[in-house]
């Protein structure tokens, strides 16, 4: 089991930046690939910028260059550096992280944390 809490979300101006966080429950370094999501109202849920326990990143078309994954060993912390802010990427952001357990996959889910950019 992992527990996931997000924090970090907020209103910001178009251009501006924000950093969320995501803490775990237990050590991170024992997960598979952690990662963010996003879902605005009347879309469906997408993937933004996964890390991988090696350190591998991944990033959605719409954020590379802007966006950057990173994690915290130590802390069990996952962070989500979000720069060049803009209206569409007002969502509600949701860590995730995945482990593989007897053969078997399974995701863990945060509550969420709301993003509002204004134009």
């Amino acid at each position: 089991q992992v527990q996931l809490v997000e924090s970090g979300g907020g209103l910001v101006q178009a251009g501006g930046s924000l950093r969320l966080s995501c803490a775990a429950s237990r050590n991170i370094f024992s997960i598979n690939t952690m990662g963010w999501y996003r879902q605005a109202p009347g879309k469906q849920r997408e993937l933004v910028a996964v890390i991988t326990a090696g350190g591998s990143r991944n990033y959605a078309d719409s954020v590379k260059d802007r966006f950057t994954i990173s994690r915290d060993n130590a802390k069990n912390t996952v962070y989500l550096q979000m720069n060049s802010l803009k209206p569409e990427d007002t969502a509600v952001y949701y860590c995730n992280a995945v482990t593989y357990e007897l053969g078997y996959r399974h995701d863990y889910w945060g509550q969420g944390t709301q993003v509002t950019v204004s134009s």
